[in-house]
């Protein structure tokens, strides 16, 4: 209404345009006048799209995604659905966050894990030199003890300091420059791997060791564990760390009550005898050396495995995300310190010596003679093959951060930034889980194999997280510096001594594998890099003030449009619609000047060929068509002969060819089999080739 009278119609052009489809998001505006000058109502209407929301012009949210619409995609979104979950929005990621409980089972698993087999290790290198050689096995677990509590002080302060996530790539290149971060990575990421086969190998070594008769197929009990610990994270963090909850704190309570059992028998004397496993006492014999101690230590030294998993995972606690990290780093250490330590001293009370076969653990043979055959017996080895097993989950959370961060910083190919529809790293979990596979198969599930190349890479990225921390606290010289930075230089000190122990005592048993792959992975992220760097120069836009390159300017390209053609159908008419709708030809051979549509029908038989001629005539469907005869009953190579006379006929900087293939898509999945998929084909001929767009153009088939 205006002044109290009926407003008059709107505009012709207005009427016109509100019967449009909105497919914008700006609205349509429509303005209405009355009698009087300046009198006048706006009126926008906001387009509604099904599924969307237009939260302000230009913006649009996905409120609702489609729905599958054949069968076999609707399956498969319904298996998707069973075995990963429903998608998560990404406003809800705050609600993924870890409490301490719980981040303690997804980021310590690795860790306290280690003390099912570190004891062990240690006791496999000192009994070389005869049974007499393992008292040892205690006062080295107190020196890896010793450098445990080193390493964890020395990574609260890397929380501190890096409350959003200090792994050691980002604190070495933030404070050391590009290669040693590169360096510290890719130790990592080769750390990563291993920590999954070794885990994961551990765990069903315990399985084995409670039921021999499974020893054969370990190797594909461990590949079937690989695979549920990559669904169990497909699914997502907090789902991870609710289902990997229960088996770790039933781990630490069944061994703790072992562990101090143990501890009651041996103060009131009554520890039961020990029965060995055959073939013990037939070892070969080697002389105790200093050289062989520091081996032991070394192989020891994989108790430390994990530590960096909470300062790498601080994020993903709830706030304060900083404090609960420490608090859960803390935890985890005490934990592990406590049971190593018990286990370490019960074994020697006890006189226990490592399988040679491997067949028994040093676990189980703890358990065996302390409680017999028991129940108890099988809950402690249920719950360390559960733990061991899903210890290989630090790393799925670790791997994937790691290269989703290097990703960011373009030294890992862009996909692994992908987050999946549980807010999880997909492509870096997959990867990692094929990687470890492989590499289970390739040592056939050998933990004694595998220990040799483990630890070696996860020292080195300790000493350049510590050097990089005294670097920083150096530069900012914040309150309290100087301890922070003793602290940290320490810790860089004691881990650069294990890193070359390490690297020396075990370089000939496998080790050296690790440090010829760390440069060689470090050349390859380095490459990728040059390879973004390259690409973004090639893609930057010119600046304002150069003039237009020549292949930018759409008044000066010359377009042609190539439409292969097999006959005269609804298919190719449609096509040709398609491309003539493109360029603006709307009248039959028109050419504005700057394309043309040409088809292309390319045959062996030149009578068939000279038939479609004629009646594509008859038909005009206002498109030229070439006949080019293929004397070699070739399809691809006469379509690239005469792609390239028509580029050389046109200038390069100026000249685009764009090839629209007609494809007819057939009711049902299943019946693309009876079809030559020649489509497809030409898409893999033309998909590298400069100056060459494709394009298909589709008519679906009816049922």
């Amino acid at each position: 209404m205006f002044n109290g009278r009926p407003a008059p119609d709107v505009e012709p052009e207005a009427r016109a345009r509100r019967s449009r489809v909105l497919v914008g998001t700006e609205g349509e505006r429509t303005v209405q006048r009355s009698g009087h000058t300046g009198d006048r109502a706006v009126r926008i209407v906001r387009p509604r799209l099904p599924g969307l929301r237009v939260t302000a012009p230009g913006y649009v949210t996905v409120e609702q995604q489609p729905e599958p619409t054949g069968a076999l995609a609707r399956g498969w979104r319904a298996v998707k659905r069973v075995l990963i979950g429903a998608p998560i929005r990404s406003a809800h990621e705050t609600h993924e966050r870890l409490s301490k409980v719980a981040g303690l089972a997804v980021f310590a698993t690795d860790n306290v894990s280690s003390s099912a087999y570190a004891t062990e290790e240690i006791m496999r290198v000192l009994v070389l030199a005869g049974v007499g050689a393992l008292w040892l096995t205690m006062p080295l677990t107190m020196g890896i003890v010793g450098l445990l509590v080193v390493v964890v002080i020395s990574y609260q302060q890397t929380i501190r300091a890096y409350p959003n996530g200090g792994g050691s790539y980002m604190v070495a290149s933030d404070n050391l420059g590009t290669v040693p971060g590169l360096i510290a990575g890719a130790a990592l990421l080769i750390d990563y791997v291993l920590t999954v086969a070794v885990s994961v190998s551990a765990g069903i070594a315990a399985v084995t060791s409670a039921f021999p008769a499974l020893y054969p197929d370990r190797v594909l009990l461990c590949l079937l564990a690989i695979g549920l610990i990559t669904l169990g994270n497909l699914r997502g963090i907090r789902e991870t760390g609710k289902v990997f909850a229960g088996p770790l704190y039933v781990y630490v309570g069944s061994i703790l009550g072992m562990v101090a059992y143990g501890v009651i028998r041996w103060a009131t004397g009554t520890l039961p005898p020990y029965t060995p496993p055959a073939g013990a006492f037939e070892q070969v014999v080697e002389p105790l050396t200093l050289f062989l101690i520091l081996r032991a230590f070394a192989s020891g030294s994989v108790a430390l495995t994990g530590v960096e998993a909470v300062s790498n995972g601080v994020p993903a606690f709830k706030p304060p995300e900083p404090r609960n990290a420490r608090i859960t780093l803390g935890w985890m250490a005490a934990l592990f310190a406590t049971i190593f330590l018990g286990m370490s001293f019960l074994s020697g009370q006890l006189h226990i010596v490592p399988d040679p076969r491997e067949v028994e653990t040093v676990v189980s043979q703890l358990a065996r003679t302390l409680v017999g055959r028991s129940w108890y017996y099988y809950l402690v080895q249920f719950s360390t093959t559960l733990l061991l097993i899903l210890a290989a989950n630090t790393s799925f959370n670790g791997f994937p951060r790691l290269a989703s961060i290097m990703a960011q910083d373009k030294f890992l190919p862009s996909q692994f930034t992908f987050r999946g529809e549980r807010l999880a790293f997909t492509n870096g979990i997959i990867l990692l889980a094929i990687i470890a596979g492989l590499l289970v198969w390739g040592f056939g599930g050998s933990v004694t194999g595998l220990i040799p190349l483990y630890t070696v890479g996860v020292f080195i990225a300790f000493t350049l997280s510590q050097a990089g921390m005294v670097r920083h606290w150096w530069r900012l010289r914040e309150r309290g510096w100087r301890l922070s930075m003793a602290i940290n230089a320490g810790g860089a000190v004691a881990t650069a001594v294990v890193a070359v122990v390490v690297g020396v005592t075990k370089f000939a048993l496998g080790a050296w594998v690790v440090l010829v792959l760390i440069p060689l992975l470090v050349m390859l992220l380095l490459g990728i890099r040059h390879h973004y760097h390259k690409t973004a120069l090639q893609l930057a836009l010119p600046d304002q003030h150069e003039p237009v390159p020549a292949d930018l300017d759409a008044e000066r390209l010359q377009h042609t449009i190539l439409i292969p053609v097999a006959d005269l159908n609804r298919a190719a008419l449609r096509a040709i619609a398609y491309a003539r709708s493109l360029t603006g030809q709307v009248e039959h051979g028109e050419d504005n000047g700057h394309a043309r549509i040409v088809a292309v029908h390319i045959t062996d038989n030149v009578e068939a060929g000279e038939r479609l001629k004629e009646r594509w005539d008859r038909a005009n469907p206002g498109v030229d068509l070439v006949v080019l005869e293929s004397p070699y009953r070739a399809l691809v190579g006469p379509l690239l002969a005469y792609i390239n006379a028509i580029e050389r006929q046109q200038p390069e900087a100026t000249s685009i060819i764009t090839v629209l293939l007609p494809e007819a898509i057939p009711a049902h999945w299943w019946e693309h089999l009876l079809h030559t998929q020649t489509a497809l084909r030409l898409k893999g001929a033309l998909l590298f080739r400069p100056r060459t767009a494709v394009a298909s153009v589709p008519y679906h088939l009816r049922e």
